[in-house]
């Protein structure tokens, strides 16, 4: 199932959306630009590696270096040009909203810290693995579960094969999200054991869809009243 866009206009220009998405693009350009010799190295250095993460815990490795600047450049790197595409238009499709939800200034540390969530339990699952976590899944996983807790009934035309077809059907993000949530759940679930070995990290998507479900109940709404549910197709 694909998104393809939402009938929920957001009410605003999301420059802080607009914003990540260029990051992500620039970082994605400078690591594509790293001869193949030094890309190894740079993605070891920039992503977030859980052993190393409790090596600095332990005092063993330099908690800034080990720990604090990688948790943060992860979430801007990517590991192929369709892993940036896919974040990068799910952020699109949700991300204005959730902004304009909570008003530039809180939506930049909420997905901050949603990617930061994400990293946690993945390194919870699996602490002692070598293999760096990269990409905004998580960050942008926390953006979905803010989105499905504000708009559940707001509805999304979404692309779904079905045998040899493909259907445009409008589906509510109750439902679209849902099916995204427990989907990873299940591949966390199937993961537990093997996390370490590296793949995709569920787990991340899990602990940043949750952290955006807590976050946005706590935070204040920024965002003016509108009827967000029934406007016309936008984008």
């Amino acid at each position: 199932m694909l998104p393809l866009r939402d009938r929920n206009p957001s009410g605003i220009v999301p420059w802080a959306t607009y914003a990540f998405i260029a990051a992500n693009v620039v970082a994605f350009v400078f690591q594509s630009a790293r001869p193949k010799t030094e890309l190894t190295e740079f993605v070891l250095q920039y992503g977030l590696v859980p052993s190393r993460v409790t090596g600095a815990l332990k005092g063993e490795v330099a908690f800034l270096g080990g720990a604090l600047v990688p948790a943060f450049s992860s979430m801007f790197l990517h590991g192929d040009i369709l892993h940036l595409l896919g974040n990068m238009w799910f952020l699109w499709i949700f991300g204005d909203n959730v902004e304009g939800r909570l008003g530039h200034l809180l939506y930049v540390p909420f997905y901050l810290a949603c990617g930061l969530a994400a990293a946690a339990l993945q390194y919870v699952i699996a602490p002692s693995s070598p293999v760096p976590m990269i990409g905004a899944s998580g960050a942008i996983g926390g953006v979905l579960g803010a989105y499905i807790v504000c708009w559940p009934g707001a509805r999304v035309l979404t692309l779904v094969p079905f045998f040899y077809f493909l259907h445009f059907v409008e589906v509510p993000a109750m439902v679209l999200l849902g099916i995204w949530f427990l989907f990873q759940f299940l591949e966390g679930a199937a993961s537990l054991g093997v996390a370490s070995q590296g793949g995709v990290a569920y787990w991340a998507h899990i602990g940043g869809f949750a952290a955006g479900v807590l976050l946005v109940k706590l935070l204040p709404d920024g965002s003016p009243h509108r009827a967000a549910t029934q406007a016309p197709w936008r984008r």
